[in-house]
């Protein structure tokens, strides 16, 4: 029914609601609450610790793993499996604990909102649960009440509305009891009050139209719901990954046991070979890595003021190539100030520091009635007043004593029906409103020599210059005094005209240009009105050009496509425009982040591939349906964890190159080896190879830098998957290029002997471990990490060489199969990463080549 109501009479609003002024019976009450249920707005329900442990096993490669330790068992490589079951089970429970954390973070955020409403029963004003209501109560509001249902406005004294959560509406709306017309947007419906939203001064009666899920609010519950999660595209390249190796192992098992009996292998020791082969091909650590790179990316953006609610989703920003933000509070400073002044031909601009140049007189003048004339102080009331009495304070005046020293003896209180209030002060009175109609009521204008008759050229002028400072996206009011107390509704002084904004923050426009260097197109999606948001966005840089939400509700979708590829600045959005936008983009092949934080922005967070949510002033809705949460409310935050996200993705992909490529040239050396009759790399050098490659130097790459020129590239194509042709390239490259110099220092050290002995073994063994940390540092360098940048991981190769010499001249070489080495070995070592590193250089020039471009 609330979407019927605001053009409506009264009368007829009442009647269909089957109420009255004096409210409801206690009986038909009753009646109502079985027909209608609860008021209240089913919620999503919240992750529970379960659902958040279950989830980190939800991934491919996970699976892949767990297959793997179960052939590890089958092939009695029994530490292989305890290893790969502590990996696992280590990295779920680590992505537990961050994810969980987000999930306390967030609910110590969550508001609390009115339990009780004001309501007219049986005659009599009583107070009720919120849930309690039903259609056809009538329910009184006042100053600082949050609406607990849609309803229809009955009556109102000097009734305001803050609906910024529901509409995006920068301002307070005066609600009235005339109707409005069917087809005006949400935000104009001023016949109306809606759940969730709250009165910021006045007083009116409403009769409830709906409740619960019936409600603008409920709607948008109920589109929330039928929303599924998506995942990010590193979930989704990593779960491509693992069922690209899933199948390779299959393929390598198949391929591997008919050649070796072929070779008159007992085909159990073919099997176990095969077996081997295949654990050793799939990157145990990966998953452990990635978790560990994704927290370090979370604890570093929590600094940053970003709380990540989903590990993931803290790269996934760093791949998004489409920024849709909402204006209020995230782009602006989300509070109204005075930019800008205008007394008789006199044009003032206000900065921080006060006022430049004109006549100070009258600027004072000015700014001591609008510091009088005014209900609010500096942290409490309507925002424009507020804004008035910030104004004044920062041209010098203590608002407090000024008012003490000319206390208010009378008032004309602010009505949407007179769109102006008067205060008295002894023999003085101002006034304050719109400036039309304080220009009517108006007889002189204040000029630079005094006060002169207020002709019609003059009162012309006056409408040009409110006019250019609409133009500016300036909310103007008017101010004028008389020194005759008891006409304060005629023949008053005109002073002078103020014009406020909710001006941009200063950092934003550089954050965007950034955003804009990197590949990512902004786009503003407002619901607040065409002029401001036109203003705002060209002050920001992303230009004048405006489509409406009727524009968009007119387009088919073919068009609106077309449309917002061009277009950056949306306006007068509802919850169903913003989705229809996003998925518009979404159509177009684009990432795209969402910003948001009212009710109406939780649709669009959900469905966006990456939904943000603002902390300060985000409704318990919208952070519920976010991934990111910023706890500052800046768009600068947003261009600092894009860059953090590239970053991790860098790390992501170095250690992936790292980690396959090491794997490739493992598998190709026993594979090749054995064609020869030769088996070297026995499962437990091939576990401690892995160890030292997958473990610490691998985990410390999650620590890296980003590169200085994260945020001059292009945004990744998430369609090509993290193993893309650079991908590909390196790893067939330094797979090729570690396995051939090790098959030659394989012949160089067999020396023509039958069989594999103990020392080719052992010089095997070592070089795979010192190639592998040379190969780490040529891949750091291929995506441009500086040498020297990351201590801990020279500290973790430091460490993983440490524990190699242990294998080698400690009584565990016995259980390595390995013999110490002398001077001339490590020369020959020394000799073949000096062979390689060449040779690595040269892939890594001809993989850079395939590298995206820069902008």
């Amino acid at each position: 029914m609330s979407t019927a109501a605001h053009d409506q009479s009264v009368e007829a609003v009442l009647d269909s609601c089957d109420s009255d002024p004096d409210g409801l019976t206690t009986a038909e009450v009753e009646r109502r609450r079985h027909e209608h249920g609860e008021n209240e707005v089913a919620r999503a329900s919240d992750r529970t610790a379960v659902d958040i442990l279950v989830a980190q096993f939800d991934s491919v490669l996970i699976w892949v793993l767990v297959a793997a330790a179960a052939l590890s068992v089958w092939a009695g490589h029994a530490v292989d499996a305890v290893l790969i079951t502590v990996i696992v089970v280590a990295n779920g429970l680590f992505g537990f604990v961050q994810d969980y954390r987000a999930e306390e973070s967030l609910e110590s955020l969550r508001e609390l909102t009115a339990p009780t409403a004001t309501v007219r029963r049986d005659g009599q004003r009583t107070n009720v649960q919120t849930t309690e209501l039903v259609p056809g109560d009538v329910v009184e509001l006042a100053g600082g009440d949050v609406v607990p249902a849609d309803g229809r406005i009955l009556a109102e004294r000097s009734l305001e509305v803050d609906e910024a959560t529901l509409t995006g509406e920068s301002v307070p709306v005066s609600k009235a009891v005339d109707p409005v017309a069917a087809e005006v947007p949400l935000a104009e419906r001023e016949s109306m009050v809606y759940k969730g939203t709250n009165v910021t001064r006045g007083s009116g009666e409403v009769v409830v139209t709906a409740t619960g899920m019936d409600t603008e609010v409920g709607a948008i519950a109920t589109e929330l719901a039928s929303t599924e999660e998506t995942d990010t595209p590193l979930q989704r390249e990593l779960d491509s990954l693992g069922r690209t190796l899933g199948v390779g192992v299959v393929v390598l098992a198949a391929l591997v046991v008919p050649l070796l009996l072929l070779r008159d292998t007992p085909p159990v020791q073919a099997g176990l070979t095969a077996v081997s082969l295949a654990v050793a091909a799939v990157p145990e650590g990966l998953p452990a890595v990635v978790t560990l790179t994704l927290a370090l990316g979370v604890r570093k953006m929590a600094d940053e003021e970003a709380l990540v609610r989903r590990l993931p989703a803290v790269e996934a920003l760093g791949a998004v190539d489409v920024i849709c933000t909402d204006k209020t509070g995230t782009l602006t400073e989300g509070r109204m100030t005075v930019s800008r002044l205008w007394m008789h031909d006199a044009v003032v601009d206000v900065d921080d520091s006060g006022v430049e140049g004109a006549d100070h007189d009258r600027v004072e003048l000015l700014a001591r009635a609008s510091a009088l004339c005014n209900d609010a102080t500096l942290d409490e009331g309507d925002p424009t007043e507020r804004a008035l009495v910030a104004a004044a304070a920062d041209l010098g005046f203590d608002v407090e004593r000024l008012r003490d020293r000319h206390p208010r003896t009378d008032e004309i209180p602010f009505s949407s029906e007179r769109k102006w209030m008067g205060t008295v002060h002894d023999d003085v009175a101002y006034v304050k409103g719109a400036p039309e109609v304080v220009l009517e009521m108006s007889a002189r204008v204040l000029t630079a020599g005094g006060p002169e008759d207020l002709t019609a050229e003059r009162a012309a002028r006056i409408r040009e210059q409110v006019e250019d400072f609409g133009d500016d996206a300036l909310r103007v009011l008017a101010v004028a005094t008389t020194e005759d107390a008891a006409a304060v509704d005629e023949d008053l002084t005109f002073l002078g005209l103020v014009g406020m904004i909710d001006p941009a923050r200063a950092e934003v426009a550089d954050a965007i240009a950034a955003t804009n260097r990197a590949g990512i197109d902004v786009k503003m999606v407002t619901g607040d009105n065409a002029r401001t948001a036109a203003a705002i966005g060209t002050s920001l840089g992303l230009g004048s050009s405006v489509v409406e939400g009727s524009e968009v509700e007119a387009m088919d979708d073919e068009e609106l496509r077309d449309r917002v590829e061009s277009v950056d600045v949306f306006a007068r959005t509802s919850p169903e425009h913003k989705v229809r936008i996003l998925r518009a983009l979404q159509a177009n092949g684009h990432l795209v982040a969402m910003t948001g934080d009212g009710v109406n922005d939780a649709p669009a967070l959900k469905n966006a591939d990456i939904g943000v949510a603002m902390g300060v002033r985000g409704t318990d809705v919208a952070k519920q349906a976010s991934d990111i949460v910023l706890l500052d409310d800046n768009y600068a935050t947003i261009e600092r964890a894009v860059e953090r996200g590239r970053a991790i993705f860098d790390n992501v992909w170095k250690f992936v190159g790292y980690l396959l490529s090491a794997n490739v040239a493992e598998v190709a050396t026993v594979f090749v080896a054995s064609l020869f009759g030769y088996l070297v790399l026995p499962a437990v050098q091939l576990l401690w190879i892995n160890l030292l490659t997958d473990g610490l130097p691998a985990l410390a790459l999650g620590a890296d830098p980003e590169s200085g020129d994260v945020m001059d590239r292009s945004p990744r194509d998430p369609g090509q998957g993290i193993v893309d042709r650079q991908m590909l390239g390196l790893i067939g490259g330094f797979g090729t290029i570690s396995t051939a110099v090790i098959l030659v220092l394989m012949g160089v050290t067999l020396d023509g002997a039958g069989a594999v002995t103990p020392y080719v073994m052992t010089m095997v063994f070592t070089a795979f471990v010192v190639l592998e940390f040379e190969k780490l540092y040529v891949i750091r360098w291929l995506r441009e990490t500086p040498t020297l940048s990351n201590r801990w991981l020279a500290t973790a190769v430091l460490g993983s060489l440490t524990l190699q010499l242990a294998v080698l001249y400690t009584p565990l070489n016995d259980y390595f199969g390995t013999v110490p080495l002398g001077p001339a070995d490590w020369g020959l070592l020394g000799g073949a990463l000096a062979v390689a590193f060449p040779a690595y250089l040269v892939v890594a020039l001809g993989v850079r080549r395939l590298a995206p471009r820069t902008n």
